[in-house]
C-alpha cells in the first residue's frame, strides 16, 4: 500500500474541529490495522498551480497564495488560512496526484492521500466549509484529461458540493454522495442528477439523520453499485470522510468503523485492479477517524481489521426507494 501524507503547516485556530490531529490520528490506522509494514510512506509533491487551476479560478488559487503569504487569516466563519496553509493545500492536492502516479506505475495495490485541508467543499470559484483546494477534483481532473472515466464516492456525512459544482456538467466524471440531509452545506438533492451535457452523472443519496450501516450497504448495492456499474469508469476516488461514524461530534449518523470496510470493498470491484485512491476528507473524533481508516485500509488489501461491529437499522429506508425511480435501478 502507498500512503502519500502531507507535512502539515495548516494551523488552526483554537477550537477549530479541522486541526492537525485529524492526520495523524488517520495515519494511526494503518499501524492499528497492523499495515505498517506493508506501507510505503511518502511525502507528496505540491500540485502545481496549472494543476489546480484545471478545476478552480486563477483568481481563487492566487486569493489563497496571497493571503497565506500575509500571514492567513478568515475566509468564512469555519474557513480559515494560515501562514503554511498555500504550501500544505498545494501537498494536499498533490497528496492524490501522487497515489494516482504510484497506481499507474505498479508502485501498490492501493493508495490513500492522507492529508488537510480536506477539499469536497471547494467549489471551483470559492473556498468553504475548512476546504481551500478541491484535492479530489484536482485528481478526477488530471485523470480525465488523459482519457479515463472516472467515478468519485463520497461518503463523507456533509455533501461535497464543490465537487458536485466542478464537475455537474462534465461527461466524463461520475460523482456519488451518501451524506446527511439536513445538514452543511443543504445541497445534494436527489433531483440534482448532472448538467445539460452531464445527464445521470450526478447521484446523490441524502440520508436523515440516524442512519446505520444495513441502510448504507441496501443503498449500495441497490443504487449506487448499478449506477457505477452502468457508468463504466475505468478510475474510482474514494472522498473517504469517516464523520458519519457515530461517535463524530458534528453529525448524526450511527455508521462504525466496520462499516466503512463493507463500503469499501463492494466499491473495489467496480474498476480494474491498481485503480482505487482513497483521499481523506472529514471526520473530527480521533478514534473513530483511527479505527475508520485502518478498517477501510484493511479491507481494500485483503485483511480483516474490524475493531467495531457493523450497525443495523432501517433509518433512511425511503431514501433508497425514491433513488431507485428516479435512477431505474
Amino acid at each position: 500500500m502507498f500512503a502519500a501524507a502531507d507535512l502539515d503547516e495548516h494551523h488552526a485556530p483554537a477550537g477549530h474541529p479541522e486541526r492537525p490531529g485529524r492526520l495523524d490520528a488517520s495515519l494511526e490506522g494503518i499501524s492499528s490495522a497492523d499495515l505498517a509494514d506493508a506501507t510505503v510512506m511518502t511525502e507528496p509533491r505540491l500540485a502545481t498551480i496549472g494543476e489546480l487551476e484545471r478545476v478552480h479560478d486563477p483568481d481563487l488559487v492566487a486569493a489563497i497564495e496571497g493571503l497565506s503569504q500575509q500571514g492567513g487569516g478568515p475566509i468564512d466563519g469555519d474557513t480559515y488560512v494560515a501562514a503554511g496553509s498555500w504550501t500544505t493545500a498545494r501537498r494536499a492536492a498533490g497528496a492524490v496526484l501522487d497515489s494516482i502516479d504510484a497506481l499507474v506505475n505498479d508502485r501498490c495495490d492501493v493508495a490513500f492521500a492522507a492529508s488537510r485541508p480536506p477539499g469536497h467543499h471547494a467549489e471551483a470559484d470559492q473556498s468553504m466549509g475548512f476546504c481551500l483546494f478541491n484535492n479530489v477534483a484536482v485528481g478526477a481532473a488530471a485523470l480525465a484529461d488523459r482519457g479515463e472515466r472516472v467515478a468519485i464516492v463520497d461518503w463523507d456525512v456533509h455533501h461535497g458540493n464543490g465537487t458536485q459544482d466542478i464537475f455537474y456538467n462534465d461527461p466524463r466524471v461520475l460523482y456519488v454522495s451518501t451524506h446527511q440531509s439536513p445538514l452543511y452545506p443543504g445541497t445534494g438533492r436527489l433531483d440534482e442528477t448532472g448538467g445539460a451535457d452531464a445527464e445521470f452523472t450526478n447521484l446523490n443519496l441524502p440520508l436523515p439523520p440516524g442512519t446505520r450501516g444495513d441502510v448504507f450497504r441496501q443503498a449500495f448495492d441497490e443504487v449506487v453499485l448499478p449506477v457505477i456499474d452502468r457508468f463504466e469508469p475505468s478510475w474510482l476516488i474514494i472522498s473517504a470522510g469517516f464523520d458519519a461514524h457515530r461517535n463524530d461530534p458534528l453529525a448524526m449518523m450511527e455508521l462504525t468503523s466496520a462499516d466503512y470496510a463493507d463500503f469499501a470493498q463492494r466499491l473495489q470491484q467496480m474498476v480494474p485492479d491498481r485503480r482505487v485512491v482513497v483521499a481523506l476528507e472529514g471526520g473530527y473524533d480521533f478514534d473513530a477517524l483511527r479505527m475508520s481508516t485502518g478498517a477501510t485500509l484493511s479491507a481494500l488489501v485483503g485483511e480483516t481489521y474490524r475493531p467495531e461491529h457493523a450497525s443495523s437499522g432501517e433509518v433512511g429506508l425511503p431514501s433508497i426507494t425514491a433513488a431507485r425511480q428516479l435512477w431505474d435501478v
